[in-house]
Protein backbone atom coordinates (compact mmCIF):
# COMPACT_ATOMS: atom_id res chain seq x y z
CA UNK A 1 0.00 0.00 0.00
CA UNK A 2 1.38 3.44 -1.09
CA UNK A 3 0.73 5.61 2.41
CA UNK A 4 1.29 8.69 0.59
CA UNK A 5 -1.03 8.37 -2.16
CA UNK A 6 -3.74 6.42 0.24
CA UNK A 7 -3.67 9.66 2.01
CA UNK A 8 -3.79 11.99 -0.99
CA UNK A 9 -7.02 9.91 -2.29
CA UNK A 10 -8.79 10.36 0.99
CA UNK A 11 -7.57 14.12 1.63
CA UNK A 12 -9.51 14.59 -1.81
CA UNK A 13 -12.36 12.96 -0.74
CA UNK A 14 -12.59 15.23 2.29
CA UNK A 15 -11.48 18.36 0.52
CA UNK A 16 -14.07 17.82 -2.27
CA UNK A 17 -16.84 17.38 0.32
CA UNK A 18 -15.67 20.78 2.53
CA UNK A 19 -16.09 22.43 -0.82
CA UNK A 20 -19.25 21.88 -1.80
CA UNK A 21 -20.81 21.97 1.92
CA UNK A 22 -19.18 25.11 3.88
CA UNK A 23 -20.57 28.55 2.89
CA UNK A 24 -18.83 30.79 0.32
CA UNK A 25 -16.52 33.22 0.86
CA UNK A 26 -19.05 35.46 -1.21
CA UNK A 27 -22.13 34.39 1.13
CA UNK A 28 -22.76 37.03 3.57
CA UNK A 29 -21.52 37.73 6.60
CA UNK A 30 -18.12 37.56 4.12
CA UNK A 31 -15.68 38.26 6.14
CA UNK A 32 -16.97 35.88 8.21
CA UNK A 33 -17.01 32.99 5.32
CA UNK A 34 -13.89 33.92 4.06
CA UNK A 35 -12.15 33.58 7.92
CA UNK A 36 -13.76 29.84 8.16
CA UNK A 37 -12.80 29.00 5.19
CA UNK A 38 -8.69 30.32 5.10
CA UNK A 39 -7.48 27.80 7.07
CA UNK A 40 -9.45 24.87 5.73
CA UNK A 41 -8.21 25.43 2.15
CA UNK A 42 -5.46 24.69 1.39
CA UNK A 43 -5.17 22.65 4.55
CA UNK A 44 -3.03 20.22 5.80
CA UNK A 45 -2.13 16.34 5.48
CA UNK A 46 -5.98 15.65 6.60
CA UNK A 47 -4.52 13.35 8.95
CA UNK A 48 -7.52 13.08 11.63
CA UNK A 49 -9.77 12.47 8.78
CA UNK A 50 -7.46 9.65 7.56
CA UNK A 51 -7.78 7.76 10.72
CA UNK A 52 -11.38 8.53 10.24
CA UNK A 53 -11.66 6.56 7.01
CA UNK A 54 -9.40 3.97 8.17
CA UNK A 55 -10.91 2.96 11.00
CA UNK A 56 -14.06 2.80 8.64
CA UNK A 57 -12.20 0.45 6.55
CA UNK A 58 -10.57 -1.68 10.17
CA UNK A 59 -14.49 -2.06 10.94
CA UNK A 60 -15.12 -3.68 7.65
CA UNK A 61 -16.83 -0.65 5.63
CA UNK A 62 -15.77 1.33 3.10
CA UNK A 63 -14.39 4.91 3.62
CA UNK A 64 -17.14 6.90 1.91
CA UNK A 65 -19.59 5.69 4.68
CA UNK A 66 -17.36 7.86 7.01
CA UNK A 67 -16.96 10.85 4.75
CA UNK A 68 -19.10 13.29 7.30
CA UNK A 69 -17.51 11.82 10.27
CA UNK A 70 -13.84 12.80 8.87
CA UNK A 71 -15.14 15.99 7.51
CA UNK A 72 -17.03 17.17 10.80
CA UNK A 73 -13.10 15.85 12.75
CA UNK A 74 -11.41 17.71 10.14
CA UNK A 75 -13.46 20.88 11.51
CA UNK A 76 -12.75 20.63 14.86
CA UNK A 77 -9.43 20.58 14.56
CA UNK A 78 -9.63 23.28 12.08
CA UNK A 79 -11.37 25.33 14.78
CA UNK A 80 -8.92 24.62 17.47
CA UNK A 81 -5.90 25.57 15.52
CA UNK A 82 -7.75 28.70 14.75
CA UNK A 83 -8.23 29.19 18.44
CA UNK A 84 -4.98 28.19 19.44
CA UNK A 85 -2.88 30.40 17.56
CA UNK A 86 -4.78 33.85 18.89
CA UNK A 87 -2.76 36.16 20.43
CA UNK A 88 -4.00 34.93 23.96
CA UNK A 89 -3.11 31.92 23.53
CA UNK A 90 -0.15 30.86 21.36
CA UNK A 91 0.10 33.87 19.61
CA UNK A 92 1.44 32.53 16.12
CA UNK A 93 1.57 34.06 13.06
CA UNK A 94 1.96 31.48 10.50
CA UNK A 95 -0.19 28.48 10.18
CA UNK A 96 0.04 25.99 6.99
CA UNK A 97 2.12 28.07 5.06
CA UNK A 98 0.21 31.18 5.57
CA UNK A 99 -0.72 34.21 7.78
CA UNK A 100 -3.06 32.66 10.54
CA UNK A 101 -6.93 33.35 10.46
CA UNK A 102 -6.24 36.58 13.91
CA UNK A 103 -3.65 38.12 11.09
CA UNK A 104 -5.48 37.73 7.97
CA UNK A 105 -9.09 38.81 9.39
CA UNK A 106 -8.79 40.19 12.70
CA UNK A 107 -8.84 38.57 16.24
CA UNK A 108 -12.60 39.08 16.48
CA UNK A 109 -13.61 37.27 13.23
CA UNK A 110 -10.83 34.48 13.65
CA UNK A 111 -12.46 33.64 17.16
CA UNK A 112 -16.35 33.31 15.89
CA UNK A 113 -14.83 31.80 12.52
CA UNK A 114 -13.40 28.86 15.06
CA UNK A 115 -16.81 29.08 16.88
CA UNK A 116 -19.00 28.26 13.31
CA UNK A 117 -16.32 25.62 12.66
CA UNK A 118 -16.94 24.12 15.49
CA UNK A 119 -20.83 24.29 15.13
CA UNK A 120 -21.02 23.50 11.32
CA UNK A 121 -18.76 19.95 12.57
CA UNK A 122 -22.01 18.82 14.80
CA UNK A 123 -23.92 20.16 11.71
CA UNK A 124 -22.22 17.63 9.20
CA UNK A 125 -22.57 14.88 11.73
CA UNK A 126 -26.76 15.46 12.09
CA UNK A 127 -27.35 15.27 8.21
CA UNK A 128 -25.54 11.97 8.18
CA UNK A 129 -28.59 10.17 9.72
CA UNK A 130 -30.09 8.74 6.62
CA UNK A 131 -26.63 7.68 5.50
CA UNK A 132 -25.28 6.46 8.50
CA UNK A 133 -28.26 5.60 10.49
CA UNK A 134 -29.50 7.66 14.22
CA UNK A 135 -27.69 5.24 16.25
CA UNK A 136 -24.67 5.27 14.87
CA UNK A 137 -24.66 9.26 14.40
CA UNK A 138 -25.30 9.49 17.82
CA UNK A 139 -22.52 7.63 19.34
CA UNK A 140 -20.12 9.61 16.94
CA UNK A 141 -21.55 13.04 18.01
CA UNK A 142 -20.55 11.74 21.67
CA UNK A 143 -17.65 10.68 21.09
CA UNK A 144 -16.18 13.80 19.29
CA UNK A 145 -17.86 16.18 21.76
CA UNK A 146 -16.26 14.61 24.73
CA UNK A 147 -12.75 14.85 22.35
CA UNK A 148 -13.45 18.09 21.84
CA UNK A 149 -14.45 19.27 25.29
CA UNK A 150 -12.64 20.58 28.85
CA UNK A 151 -11.84 17.10 29.53
CA UNK A 152 -10.04 16.61 26.72
CA UNK A 153 -8.84 18.85 23.88
CA UNK A 154 -9.81 22.39 25.58
CA UNK A 155 -8.54 21.05 29.02
CA UNK A 156 -5.61 20.09 27.20
CA UNK A 157 -5.09 23.47 25.92
CA UNK A 158 -6.35 25.34 29.26
CA UNK A 159 -3.18 23.19 30.89
CA UNK A 160 -0.78 23.78 28.17
CA UNK A 161 -1.01 27.52 28.86
CA UNK A 162 -0.18 27.13 32.45
CA UNK A 163 2.76 24.66 31.85
CA UNK A 164 5.32 26.98 32.17
CA UNK A 165 3.93 28.44 35.26
CA UNK A 166 4.82 26.88 37.83
CA UNK A 167 5.50 23.01 38.75
CA UNK A 168 7.93 20.38 38.27
CA UNK A 169 7.80 19.39 34.39
CA UNK A 170 7.24 15.52 34.70
CA UNK A 171 6.86 12.96 31.66
CA UNK A 172 3.55 11.91 33.26
CA UNK A 173 2.88 16.01 33.16
CA UNK A 174 3.54 16.33 29.91
CA UNK A 175 1.97 12.87 28.18
CA UNK A 176 -1.28 14.27 29.82
CA UNK A 177 -1.31 17.29 27.98
CA UNK A 178 -0.03 15.47 24.93
CA UNK A 179 -3.14 12.66 25.66
CA UNK A 180 -6.04 15.67 26.19
CA UNK A 181 -4.54 18.17 23.59
CA UNK A 182 -3.28 15.40 20.61
CA UNK A 183 -3.99 12.31 21.46
CA UNK A 184 -7.60 12.47 22.27
CA UNK A 185 -8.90 13.86 18.74
CA UNK A 186 -7.05 11.07 17.04
CA UNK A 187 -8.20 8.23 19.02
CA UNK A 188 -11.96 9.91 18.33
CA UNK A 189 -11.23 9.82 14.98
CA UNK A 190 -10.23 5.84 14.75
CA UNK A 191 -13.45 5.07 16.71
CA UNK A 192 -15.92 7.50 14.78
CA UNK A 193 -14.92 5.89 11.81
CA UNK A 194 -15.59 2.82 13.21
CA UNK A 195 -18.54 3.64 14.88
CA UNK A 196 -20.12 4.40 11.51
CA UNK A 197 -18.83 0.85 10.20
CA UNK A 198 -21.38 -0.59 13.25
CA UNK A 199 -17.97 -1.49 15.05
CA UNK A 200 -19.09 -3.75 18.27
CA UNK A 201 -17.74 -2.74 21.56
CA UNK A 202 -14.81 -4.97 21.96
CA UNK A 203 -13.18 -3.57 18.66
CA UNK A 204 -14.06 0.90 19.69
CA UNK A 205 -12.55 -0.25 22.84
CA UNK A 206 -8.91 -2.07 21.23
CA UNK A 207 -9.38 1.19 18.75
CA UNK A 208 -9.66 3.57 21.02
CA UNK A 209 -6.62 2.90 23.11
CA UNK A 210 -4.69 2.25 19.79
CA UNK A 211 -5.47 6.17 18.88
CA UNK A 212 -4.25 7.22 21.96
CA UNK A 213 -1.05 5.94 22.09
CA UNK A 214 -0.34 6.82 18.32
CA UNK A 215 -1.68 10.20 19.23
CA UNK A 216 1.02 10.92 22.07
CA UNK A 217 3.29 9.04 20.02
CA UNK A 218 2.49 11.60 17.55
CA UNK A 219 2.74 14.64 19.91
CA UNK A 220 6.30 13.65 20.88
CA UNK A 221 7.05 13.36 17.27
CA UNK A 222 6.10 16.78 16.99
CA UNK A 223 8.57 17.65 20.32
CA UNK A 224 11.64 15.79 18.72
CA UNK A 225 11.16 18.20 15.41
CA UNK A 226 10.57 20.93 17.33
CA UNK A 227 13.58 20.38 19.77
CA UNK A 228 15.15 24.01 19.09
CA UNK A 229 12.08 25.88 20.26
CA UNK A 230 12.62 25.36 23.80
CA UNK A 231 8.89 24.65 24.89
CA UNK A 232 8.45 23.54 28.20
CA UNK A 233 5.12 21.12 27.76
CA UNK A 234 7.66 18.96 25.81
CA UNK A 235 8.75 15.17 26.20
CA UNK A 236 11.83 16.50 24.97
CA UNK A 237 12.45 18.59 27.95
CA UNK A 238 12.12 15.78 30.47
CA UNK A 239 13.83 13.08 28.39
CA UNK A 240 15.93 14.42 25.98
CA UNK A 241 16.09 13.89 22.42
CA UNK A 242 17.21 10.26 22.11
CA UNK A 243 14.77 9.06 24.83
CA UNK A 244 11.65 11.06 23.52
CA UNK A 245 12.16 9.43 20.40
CA UNK A 246 12.54 5.92 21.73
CA UNK A 247 9.28 6.77 24.01
CA UNK A 248 7.85 7.43 20.70
CA UNK A 249 8.59 4.08 18.99
CA UNK A 250 7.70 2.09 22.09
CA UNK A 251 4.09 3.60 22.02
CA UNK A 252 3.83 2.95 18.27
CA UNK A 253 4.88 -0.74 18.62
CA UNK A 254 2.63 -1.37 21.39
CA UNK A 255 -0.13 0.57 19.20
CA UNK A 256 0.66 -1.55 16.38
CA UNK A 257 0.32 -5.10 18.73
CA UNK A 258 -3.11 -3.69 19.34
CA UNK A 259 -4.30 -4.36 16.25
CA UNK A 260 -2.61 -7.19 14.63
CA UNK A 261 -5.58 -9.26 14.92
CA UNK A 262 -7.39 -7.18 12.15
CA UNK A 263 -5.64 -8.52 9.53
CA UNK A 264 -5.58 -6.51 5.86
CA UNK A 265 -8.72 -4.51 7.89
CA UNK A 266 -6.17 -2.49 9.70
CA UNK A 267 -3.74 -2.14 7.25
CA UNK A 268 -4.41 1.45 6.99
CA UNK A 269 -4.52 2.45 10.50
CA UNK A 270 -1.13 0.55 10.88
CA UNK A 271 0.25 2.72 7.55
CA UNK A 272 -1.13 5.71 9.64
CA UNK A 273 0.24 5.21 12.87
CA UNK A 274 4.01 5.01 11.07
CA UNK A 275 3.36 7.98 8.81
CA UNK A 276 2.19 10.00 11.61
CA UNK A 277 4.95 8.93 13.81
CA UNK A 278 8.00 8.75 11.85
CA UNK A 279 8.39 11.34 10.05
CA UNK A 280 10.56 14.83 9.29
CA UNK A 281 8.44 17.43 8.97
Amino acid sequence: MDARAWLKQRAALVDGFLEQRLPSASEPPAALHAAMRHLVFPGGKRLRPAFVFAGCEAAGATPELALPAAAAVELVHTYSLIHDDLPCMDDDAVRRGRPTVHIAYGEANAVLAGDALLAFAFELLADAEGACGAAAVAACTRTLAIAAGSRQLVGGQADDLVFAAGGPATLARVESVHRRKSAALISASVVCGARIAGADRELLAQLAAFGEEVGVAFQIADDVLDADRNEACSSVAVLGLPAARARAEVLLASAQERIDGLGEKGAALRMLAELAVRRDG
